[in-house]
């Protein structure tokens, strides 16, 4: 939902320089997207995490410092529908990709959906994602058939690991978890054919390793890149390589976070040693809320709940936006901006359009950002988990349609919505209906809006075949 533009902050934003896209002769900056999976908002130090959680992190909260905070940042409620929203800017309920499928199910972002990354690779960009996907695994909805020129990542995701740990699981006849590879225009293959522990504890040298190659590589073909790291931590299991392990003095999860920052802190020296500081637009930001199961449970900080949930928790999680004379350092705001938003802001700080054939959820978020206004382009949004429509936020508000307050708890309708004020409630334990009902014509708008919209465009049912078309046309 589009909001107006009340409060101006002055411009003085300055001018700045970047590669030149092959293409189109325009200047354009380049893009690191560090994704960093299961992050709850109460993990690092920036947001009240850090030492409290055993773990200083250093590196991350200096970035924060030195860029955008968003206090307010959504994400979906599951890995696989963030993912999507990020990717197309299309709430994932739209593309089928609502949940999170069974491992080896078919399901994934159908051939016709346009990513980040197809828009960019077509104004001459360099594209690598390096990590956990999750939206697809089977040929025509890998990374490298989506716009990205490189992949290195498991075809699901990390707690497939454990499997081989059970006395149960025989690799000769049982479903197997694989690290895959591959290159656009060509066939991805199987890297290593099973993701144990020990790979699972070393994933992220191998994806620091070639992202460090692919931005050299791109530098010297003088080409704009987009990076799309996906860290694997925290993401259960936390198995913090050798070099972390003891290193905070309170387990695993604490040594893990210390590797998390100091990965993060490798991207960046690396983007200031080539001298790419002014023209590189670095995001970093959670795919989701805090880890649930234990012995790995995150924390949600001054929220309450956990992902898989329409709980706070699962609704926020941290990012922050640097680009040096663009985006105003030192900032913070808890206004709201979607993961969605991501998909147009990003765009179109790289000069170029969205889609114009389909709907796009994502607001074009650069005035905000830029500081140009004090508010967001967004008033709120609605939220599920999987298939059902959980709730919707507006402004500090939130409308509430079923009750789960963690993961593994059972889903329960409530009899009558629930009204939440973020600011006076933020563990959402009472039910201010009777003060807050005006709030309930703002959120049945958003909530028409969008109903609405399928009228328009039918949504892509879960597991869709991957020709298929929402307007029913042949790709």
């Amino acid at each position: 939902m589009k909001r107006s533009k009340k409060t101006s902050l002055p411009n003085s934003v300055k001018g700045f320089q970047s590669p030149v896209s092959a293409k189109t002769n325009i200047m354009r900056p380049n893009l690191v997207y560090f994704h960093v999976d299961n992050l709850g908002y109460g993990e690092l130090g920036c947001y009240g995490g850090g030492v409290l959680r055993g773990a200083p992190t250093l590196r991350i909260d200096r970035f924060a410092g030195e860029g955008f905070k968003l206090l307010n940042f959504a994400p979906e409620a599951q890995c696989t529908p963030t993912r999507a929203a990020l990717m197309t800017g299309r709430y994932a309920i739209r593309s089928g990709c609502h949940t999170i499928p069974f491992a080896g199910q078919e399901g994934g972002l159908v051939a016709w959906e346009k990513t980040m990354a197809d828009i960019l690779s077509e104004v001459g960009y360099a594209c690598a994602c390096y990590g956990k996907w999750h939206l697809g695994e089977s040929k025509g909805r890998f990374p490298t058939d989506h716009g990205f020129d490189e992949w290195y990542g498991p075809v699901r995701t990390y707690e497939e690991c454990l499997w081989p740990t059970k006395a149960e699981y025989n690799p000769a006849r049982d479903l197997k978890s694989p690290i895959m590879e591959g290159k656009k225009n060509k066939e991805v293959t199987m890297a290593i054919d099973m993701m144990t522990p020990e790979v699972r504890r070393d994933i992220d040298l191998e994806y620091l390793k070639r992202a460090v190659s692919f931005i050299k590589k791109s530098v010297a073909r003088n080409q704009p890149f987009f990076l799309y790291f996906n860290h694997s931590m925290l993401h259960m299991p936390t198995i913090p390589r050798s070099e972390f392990r003891g290193k905070s003095g309170y387990g695993d999860f604490a040594d893990s976070m210390l590797e998390l920052d100091d990965d993060f802190g490798k991207i960046l020296d690396l983007v200031k040693r080539l001298n790419l500081n002014n023209n590189t637009i670095v995001v970093f930001a959670g795919d989701n809320g805090n880890e649930e199961t234990q012995p790995w449970r995150g924390s949600s900080g001054v929220w309450e709940g956990s992902y898989f949930t329409g709980m706070e928790a699962s609704l926020r999680t941290p990012c922050i936006i640097k680009w040096p004379g663009k985006v105003p350092a030192g900032r913070q705001s808890n206004e709201i901006v979607h993961v969605t938003d991501m998909f147009t802001t990003l765009l179109k700080w790289t000069g170029c359009e969205t889609p114009q054939d389909r709907i796009i959820d994502g607001l074009d978020q650069r005035s905000f950002l830029e500081g140009r206004s004090l508010e967001s382009a967004r008033e709120g949004f609605p939220f599920w988990n999987g298939d059902k429509l959980y709730g919707v936020k507006w402004k500090d508000f939130k409308v509430a349609l079923y009750q789960q307050k963690y993961f593994w708890d059972p889903v329960q309708p409530y009899a009558v919505p629930r009204i939440y004020n973020l600011k006076t409630d933020p563990k959402e334990r009472g039910n201010e209906t009777i003060y807050y009902g005006w709030v309930g014509g703002h959120s049945r708008k958003i909530a028409r809006d969008f109903f609405l919209s399928t009228a328009r465009e039918s949504l892509i049912p879960a597991r869709a075949p991957i020709d298929y078309n929402p307007y029913h046309l042949k790709k």
